[in-house]
């Protein structure tokens, strides 16, 4: 075992944090604790992530519209796309990209894995 995989381990056992390896998932949920379609958000190295589930498959996003600030946990989810509730813009899930006016920048996009029914985040967004 590696020094790294000992320290995050340890980590782990410690303050019952789920990480893995290198790549530094954190477990947020259980696959059946989010509904298809559905939503949940979760607080995520220090940031609130939105963790979506549609068609089978799970996408993460950082919880703020780009142009706002605003929440798009609370916003209406309609197929692959979520709308902010304040203002309307509208994000891909998939890669955060902003698809329509007020927003003109994507809001950050985090890997999720799918292991033994356990949902795991990124603690880094995608580059």
């Amino acid at each position: 075992m590696l020094a790294a995989d000992k320290r995050i381990l340890e980590f782990s056992e410690v303050y019952g944090v789920r990480l893995t390896s290198m790549d530094q998932y954190v477990q947020v949920c259980r696959t059946t604790d989010i509904p298809d379609p559905g939503k949940q958000v979760f607080e995520v190295a220090g940031r609130f992530v939105v963790v979506f589930r549609v068609e089978g498959q799970f996408y993460a996003l950082e919880d703020a519209c780009s142009h706002d600030g605003n929440p798009l946990g609370d916003g209406r989810l309609h197929g692959f796309e979520i709308v902010c509730p304040r203002h309307g813009a509208r994000f891909d899930i998939r890669t955060g990209q902003a698809l329509c006016m007020p927003a003109v920048r994507p809001t950050p996009a985090y890997d999720v894995k799918v292991e033994n029914d356990h949902v795991f985040v990124s603690t880094k967004p995608k580059q």
